[in-house]
């Protein structure tokens, strides 16, 4: 029996990865995306043609308040796997944050993937099964000056992953995050080429992460494979940091 992902922020570069690998492996997807409608339609045709699985896709922002509730009220079904994907970067010292900014990152990055989770645990808790997976990143290990507010909202994703594990382990659930480095994504939009060149120049295998190999490691966690493995931060960068 195939089953069901629900990956948010599937219409960017690491959810529409995530999307195929997931697809290739045989699941059921609901495809979340906040503006991007075209991105997200082309990908669950794509899908649906190539891998001749049943896709859903559905809009909400989450980023304000309330939603979650927009999100989970468009659900067909409660998903047998939760990619936590939605999120985005912030560059800027401390001292020029605005509050709005802050509580639209917190909400984006903490207080929806928790509310979104709490949603949805009751089915899973019932089927005694099921696996959450959040896409952090490598800021929330390490910290970065400049990226402080995006350092600290994925340093509590990290955290909120560790504590759910052991809540949810005697449920039969399991629960990690993915931790990227630096990947060929449209957040890299923004560096130059002498700037990824540089950047490259930093990490040990020398080159950025493609968003297929973090969708490897997203499908890792939640296939059989790792059914020992769970509360983990697993770090994806090239050796960047260890």
């Amino acid at each position: 029996m195939s089953r069901w992902a629900l990956i948010t922020g599937a219409s960017g570069g690491i959810g529409q990865a995530a999307a195929k690998k997931l697809a290739q492996e045989g699941c059921h997807l609901m495809l979340h995306y906040h503006q991007n409608e075209q991105a997200a339609m082309r990908l669950s045709a794509h899908l649906e043609e190539t891998y001749e699985i049943e896709t859903h896709v559905v809009q909400a922002d989450l980023a304000k308040k309330g939603g979650v509730d927009e999100l989970v009220s468009r659900l067909p079904l409660c998903p047998d796997i939760l990619v936590l994907n939605s999120g985005k970067s912030h560059v800027g010292l401390v001292t020029d944050t605005e509050k709005e900014v802050l509580a639209s990152m917190v909400q984006l990055h903490v207080t929806s993937p928790y509310e979104l989770t709490q949603s949805l645990l009751p089915a899973m808790i019932q089927k005694k099964a099921g696996h959450i997976i959040a896409v952090s990143s490598i800021w929330g290990e390490t910290g970065a000056s400049c990226e402080v507010l995006y350092s600290m909202v994925k340093g509590a994703q990290n955290a909120f992953i560790k504590g759910l594990a052991k809540e949810l382990a005697p449920s039969g659930i399991r629960a990690n995050a993915v931790s990227p480095g630096a990947v060929q994504t449209d957040m890299m939009q923004s560096f130059t080429q002498e700037d990824v060149a540089m950047l490259e120049e930093e990490i040990p295998l020398g080159r950025l992460a493609a968003p297929e190999e973090i969708a490897d490691v997203i499908w890792f966690l939640a296939s059989n494979q790792s059914s020992y493995i769970t509360g983990q931060i697993l770090s994806v960068n090239g050796g960047w940091y260890c």
